[in-house]
């Protein structure tokens, strides 16, 4: 038997691995950071004996209450992700599995490679409703892409939508995928409509070094990059600097940023609630855009998710703050779970790459409804 995770998004480390019942692994923390919780490996040399993979010390993971009530992800091709048996016991998460081939793969989320984010950028351009560009590079020298959909023109309103700032929440690049291929479809009334109001700015992976590097919450330096928004800097977080500077060219009257939330079983929005210039209207254009989604999608719900910050007490270091608080737009952040929606569960797959490209779809209603309503 033996366990590799030198590819693409792989972590893991090897404490032991000589007998099938009791393979001890660790998950790496993220460079120059304490955050660990994302594992992406294979295992080969294991068919058909039960397996046993105890991934340890968990209690001091980034998120220790995300492995109560979660089971793992695996897979023989990197296309169709099941769940299979995990129990935790506050420490240990242990994998129970008989894989029936020689080389299976394991995953916190389905992963989502820097290199399939590269060939569906490169599959959109072929739109005459696309335009691509670089907006600069990373620290490990990866290009930061932005998409352009639709032309910009007078009186269209401004619309940005942004994806996978924690590398480690994969969900948000397969919602992006049902997004964008939705928003681009000529055939959809929705999507015609949604262009002839607005002009889309989408950045489909804020992290793209993360990403390479298996990291569950930060860049290459170990920034975070959801709490650079207010100082971003060229030597630390070059990602949120180069998008906010495109975006004060542009202007903002929506920002949507796509996350996943390690311990919550439930699709849900964070807003701007406790920023110091918070208002009635952002409150009204919040409502409506959630109630729009819950016609849209039942995997979606609004009685469940973070608690709200009391007036004025807005970290506005973090993204949708910082937005709503500069722009005065509707910026909201969107989170899936890890896990599996406990209203709406899919015992075979949980919350799967295929269900997030369906909720991707449902967010285009949702802005129609909205639309008019951001109109000053």
């Amino acid at each position: 038997m033996k366990i590799s995770s030198q590819f693409d998004g792989g972590k893991i480390e090897v404490i032991s691995c000589e007998r099938a019942d009791d393979i001890q692994l660790a998950i790496p923390k993220d460079n120059q950071s304490d955050f660990y919780q994302w594992f992406y490996f294979r295992l080969s040399g294991a068919a058909e004996q039960t397996c046993q993979i105890k991934l340890t010390d968990l209690a001091k993971s980034a998120y220790p209450p995300g492995w109560q009530g979660y089971q793992a992800v695996a897979s023989y091709d990197r296309e169709y992700w099941f769940r299979v048996d995990s129990e935790f016991d506050g420490d240990t998460l242990t994998i129970k599995h008989t894989p029936s081939l020689n080389s299976v793969y394991y995953a916190y989320f389905a992963p989502y490679s820097t290199e399939r984010c590269a060939d569906f950028i490169a599959s959109l351009q072929h739109s005459p409703l696309v335009s691509t560009e670089v907006l600069g590079q990373t620290l490990d020298g990866q290009d930061m892409d932005l998409l352009t959909i639709g032309e910009p023109g007078e009186g269209k309103l401004t619309c940005w939508v942004i994806g996978r700032q924690h590398p480690g929440e994969t969900m948000a690049s397969w919602w992006m995928e049902g997004f964008l291929e939705r928003l681009l479809d000529e055939s959809d009334p929705v999507a015609r409509t949604v262009l002839d109001k607005a002009v889309f700015y989408v950045v489909p992976n804020m992290n793209p070094d993360g990403s390479r590097r298996g990291h569950l919450r930060t860049n290459a330096c170990g920034a975070n990059l959801n709490r650079e928004w207010q100082t971003p800097t060229l030597e630390r977080s070059p990602e949120v600097y180069y998008v906010r500077a495109k975006m004060q060219q542009t202007g903002v009257d929506f920002c949507l940023d796509v996350h996943g939330d390690e311990a919550l079983p439930y699709n849900f929005i964070a807003g701007a609630e406790g920023n110091p210039s918070w208002t009635p209207r952002q409150a009204g254009l919040q409502k409506s855009y959630m109630d729009a989604l819950v016609v849209a999608s039942p995997d979606f719900q609004t009685e469940h998710g973070y608690e709200i910050d009391a007036p004025g007490t807005a970290d506005l270091r973090i993204c949708t703050n910082y937005m709503a608080e500069t722009f005065d737009c509707l910026a909201m952040t969107l989170e899936m779970p890890f896990k599996d929606t406990i209203d709406t569960p899919d015992h075979d797959e949980g919350w799967s790459p295929d269900r997030c490209r369906r909720l991707g779809e449902a967010n285009l209603s949702a802005i129609l409804k909205v639309l008019p309503e951001l109109v000053r």
